[in-house]
């Protein structure tokens, strides 16, 4: 698989940007309301996670499986590569750099497109479609790369739609390859389905709603999870070797154990850390 580390959070780069930027809402997800820019009150002043150790006990799942791709420590190198001492303190963030939510959105967005075209890119055979996959790429890289004013004014979601043809024919050809896959399951409401054991090799499972289904002993290889909800989906036992187009946020938000088989990428929080921890925190990073 090719290098996608600078696609992947690195927290100890970062300046909690995820802690203070988005607005929370109280719900399932995160126990409190946070207007958007006001620092979490879980956030310590060296921008460490008070609670990174109880995050889910807390009322915080929605932290554990957030994901920013990588965008954070790009846009802190955007906006404050320059500044004598780094980044300003959490509380300070927005009155020095009011346009940093746009540069982050952006980023995040652009990130999460060459996380799925790198992938399609590297497991392609040399071909047109291969070659249109890497041209995409090339110019979703270049807007990344693209200056502090011009990242604010992106539009992340025509770039998303030049990428979602491709990535669908990609997926075909890759999945051409599985013998005998199984029926299209694309968008299907699956919550709670029973599938322990399923031969689902080579599914399109893509926008899936998976939420809280026994996949337990389920052979996933080379199926395409791009956007299937995985929310408490029981992984245990699972094969997703070669699953294609999956986040480490969709494997955090699920459960799994040390039976289950993993595509390439991040190892999800449940496989490294006890649950409750951060994925930044799995991978020994800054949280």
């Amino acid at each position: 698989m090719a290098d996608r580390s600078a696609l992947r959070a690195d927290c100890g780069r970062c300046a909690a940007l995820c802690c203070v930027l988005p607005a929370f809402g109280r719900s399932t997800d995160f126990a409190l309301d946070k207007p958007a820019g006001s620092p979490c009150p879980n956030l310590l002043a060296d921008a460490r996670c008070g609670i990174h150790d109880q995050l889910v006990q807390r009322g915080f799942p929605g932290c554990v499986a957030f994901d920013c791709f990588g965008a954070g420590q790009r846009a802190v190198q955007v906006v404050f590569g320059q500044r004598p001492g780094g980044p300003p303190a959490p509380g300070h963030l927005l009155a020095e750099a009011p346009d940093l939510p746009g540069v982050l959105a952006s980023l995040r967005g652009l990130h999460e497109v060459l996380w799925h075209l790198t992938e399609a890119q590297a497991l392609l055979r040399p071909g047109p479609l291969r070659d249109e996959v890497a041209a995409l790429r090339a110019r979703v890289e270049q807007l990344a790369d693209s200056g502090r004013e011009q990242l604010a004014g992106v539009d992340v979601g025509e770039q998303r739609r030049a990428a979602g043809p491709l990535l669908e024919h990609a997926s075909r050809a890759l999945r051409a390859e599985v013998p005998g896959r199984t029926a299209r399951h694309r968008g299907a409401d699956l919550s709670g389905r029973r599938w322990r054991g399923a031969r689902l090799r080579g599914a399109d499972l893509r926008g899936a709603l998976l939420l809280g289904a026994d996949l337990r002993g389920a052979d996933l290889r080379r199926a395409d999870l791009l956007g299937a909800d995985l929310r408490g989906a029981d992984l245990r036992g699972a094969d997703l070797t070669g699953a294609l187009f999956v986040t480490t946020t969709q494997l955090d938000a699920a459960r799994g154990d040390a039976s289950t088989r993993l595509p390439d990428g991040p190892l999800p929080v449940w496989r490294v850390r006890p649950v409750g921890t951060s994925r930044q925190d799995a991978a020994g990073q800054r949280v």
